[in-house]
C-alpha cells in the first residue's frame, strides 16, 4: 500500500511539473508587450542559422536589405534603406511598412475625431501643432468630420535618408477616403459618404537608430 502511494505521488509530481513548465512557458510568451509601434521585429539571437551555426556561435552576417515591396525604387532609397538597416540592427523594411500603414489609420482616424492625445503620441511637435491648430478651428466653427478610411490601397518607400543618427522615410500612400463635414447642427456642408475619393499622400517618419524606444513618429506630410 506504502509503495502504491509513494508511486503515485511520484507520477503526480512529474505530471505538476510538466504542467507548469508548459503554462509557464505560455505565460512567459502572453506577456510579452505587443507593439503599437512601426519599428522592426526582434529578432531572436539564439537561433540556429540555415548555414549550421549554433547558439555560441557568433552571429551570421546580415543579409543584404532589398526593396522587394517597393515599387520603382530608385537606387539612392535602396542605398539608404541598406544604410538605415546597417545603422539599426532590428530594422526591418517589410515591418516597417505594415507599420505605416497602420500609423496612417490611427492619425486619420485621430485628426477627425479631434484625438489630441493620439496625436500627440505618434508625431513629432510641429506636426502636432498643426494638426491640433486645425482641430482648434474646426472646433471653433462647431463644424465635425464624419470621414471614413474604406482602405489603403498601397503604401511604398517615397524617399529615404539617414540626418546624422536620425533615420526619415518618406512614405507615398494611395488610399480611398469617404468625407463628410457636418456644421454645429449637424448638416452636411460638404463631401458625402457615398463616394469614396483617392487620397494621394506622402508622409514622412522619423526615428534615431540610437533610442531604445522602437517607435516612429510622424514629422512631415505633404500631398503627392
Amino acid at each position: 500500500m506504502i509503495t502504491e502511494i509513494v508511486i503515485l505521488a511520484a507520477i503526480a509530481a512529474f505530471l505538476g511539473l510538466r504542467l507548469y513548465s508548459v503554462l509557464g512557458q505560455r505565460s512567459e510568451h502572453e506577456e510579452d508587450p505587443i507593439r503599437r509601434s512601426y519599428g522592426p521585429r526582434e529578432q531572436n539571437p539564439t537561433t540556429p542559422t540555415a548555414t549550421g551555426g549554433t547558439p555560441d556561435a557568433a552571429a551570421p552576417a546580415r543579409p543584404a536589405v532589398t526593396l522587394r515591396s517597393v515599387d520603382n525604387a530608385s537606387n539612392a532609397n535602396e542605398s539608404a534603406i541598406r544604410f538605415i538597416a546597417n545603422a539599426d540592427s532590428r530594422f526591418d523594411l517589410l515591418s516597417f511598412l505594415e507599420g505605416a500603414k497602420a500609423a496612417y489609420g490611427m492619425i486619420l482616424e485621430a485628426f477627425w475625431a479631434g484625438d489630441k492625445d493620439t496625436l500627440r503620441d505618434l508625431t513629432d511637435d510641429d506636426v502636432y501643432a498643426s494638426f491640433a491648430g486645425a482641430i482648434d478651428a474646426r472646433d471653433a466653427s462647431g463644424e465635425t468630420l464624419d470621414n471614413r478610411l474604406i482602405r489603403i490601397e498601397d503604401a511604398t518607400v517615397h524617399s529615404a535618408e539617414m540626418d546624422g543618427r536620425t533615420a526619415r522615410i518618406a512614405v507615398r500612400f494611395v488610399a480611398d477616403i469617404a468625407a463628410v463635414t457636418r456644421d454645429k447642427d449637424g448638416t452636411v456642408v460638404a463631401g458625402s459618404l457615398d463616394d469614396a475619393v483617392e487620397s494621394r499622400d506622402i508622409w514622412t517618419f522619423s526615428r534615431s537608430v540610437d533610442s531604445m524606444d522602437p517607435n516612429w513618429v510622424l514629422d512631415e506630410t505633404d500631398q503627392d
